[in-house]
């Protein structure tokens, strides 16, 4: 018999691959779903992003393979970018690499420094693919507590103590998801002196930075963070081009092209059109943030409604496309959510999915219409 690889049996289905279909049927049978479950913004790109995909389609070079690296134009953006909101200055030649989508970069960092049996500390809660990606290469997850009671930042004198001999690489996240939790300057600054005294390569994910967010921040901005870090960054959340698969990785020189070296071998250069348009939405001015802001500002205190309808308490500090939060004691989430689903037509993320720590909690998205969130409101009062 044909045997699927060793590497699959710590590896499960994406939660939401199985619980969509789940969603789906549902709204076959009829059911009035309203999916509150997932990050997928709903709102249009801006309209200069839309109009620069149309306009290459007649480019000479259009549909022909285009440079792994990404055109010259967008690696000269995405720098400009940088050095626009985070006052982090990149070289466009060599420091940062096009990715369709940052989840592909998990794997092809993971790829680039990851030898069977290394270790790699992952948040809980935290997003599942860190820890799928560190199975499939064959490294040992080691998962790091993050708890409201310390703001949901990492213990790094506990984690000292463990012993780190064996870590590799660190995945951090902030903002925070699931959490919505923001880093301080001291935060980044203590992950950068952690990561040069136990040899570990830090990479932060960076998708919602401009979600809700007064202080956008890179870790890549702190002193000695070019030695030990790389940033992950998307335009899925900040331009609504989550469809488009546009991301981007950062760093210096060495670390991006040990991850071209892998990246190279997978695909063959992203499509001259959504390169075009990315590069409208990293030239975007301050407008669009605060537009964009407004809406989930305004979606935001209905999803708070929504929050307490169910008994559950939050923190309205938090950044983010999602409200988290926390259950009453006596509830399990996944029973729970489940039974919302069943009863109400409405999918919530139960936390249980993010890790341990979140199975008190529940994740509520942004990405819905006023009026669907007003309807799940009015379903559950």
């Amino acid at each position: 018999m044909i045997q699927i690889a060793d590497r699959l049996k710590d590896v499960e289905e994406y939660y939401f691959s199985k619980k969509l279909r789940e969603v789906s049927l549902l709204k076959a049978q009829g059911k009035p779903i309203i999916n509150l479950g997932i990050g997928s913004p709903d709102l249009n790109p801006p309209e200069r992003v839309l109009n620069a995909l149309v306009e290459t389609f007649n480019e000479e070079a259009a549909h022909k393979y285009q440079s792994y690296q990404g055109i010259l134009e967008l690696r000269e953006a995405i720098t400009g970018f940088y050095k626009t909101h985070f006052s982090v200055p990149l070289s466009p030649l060599t420091e940062v690499l096009p990715l369709m989508g940052s989840k592909e970069g998990i794997l092809h960092i993971s790829m680039a420094f990851l030898n069977e049996g290394d270790e790699v500390l992952i948040p809980n809660p935290g997003y599942p693919t860190y820890k799928s990606v560190t199975n499939l290469v064959g490294a040992t997850p080691v998962f790091y507590d993050l708890t409201e009671d310390n703001d949901w930042f990492p213990d790094l004198i506990e984690l000292e103590k463990r012993g780190l001999d064996k870590v590799k690489l660190m995945w951090v996240n902030y903002p925070h998801m699931p959490t919505g939790a923001q880093a301080t300057n001291k935060l980044f600054e203590d992950l950068i002196t952690f990561a040069k005294r136990n040899g570990i390569l830090i990479v932060n994910d960076n998708p919602y930075s401009f979600i809700l967010n007064k202080y956008p921040r890179s870790i890549l901005k702190y002193n000695g963070a070019s030695e030990v870090c790389l940033e992950l960054n998307s335009l899925s959340k900040t331009f609504n081009m989550a469809g488009w698969r546009v991301g981007m990785l950062l760093g210096k020189s060495e670390f991006i092209n040990a991850v071209l070296r892998v990246k190279s071998n997978m695909d063959s250069g992203m499509f001259l059109g959504i390169q075009k348009g990315a590069i409208e939405a990293l030239n975007c001015s301050d407008m669009w943030y605060s537009s964009l802001n407004n809406v989930y500002e305004y979606r935001r205190k209905i999803v708070w409604e929504i929050a307490e309808a169910l008994n559950c308490t939050y923190d309205k500090n938090a950044a983010g496309l999602f409200v988290w939060a926390k259950l009453p004691e006596y509830l399990d989430a996944e029973e729970y959510i489940d039974l919302i689903l069943k009863e109400k037509s409405i999918f919530i993320t139960p936390g249980t999915i993010f890790g341990s720590n979140g199975s008190r909690y529940i994740r509520i998205s942004l990405c819905a219409s006023e009026e669907a969130l007003e309807e799940a409101l009015e379903r559950l009062k």
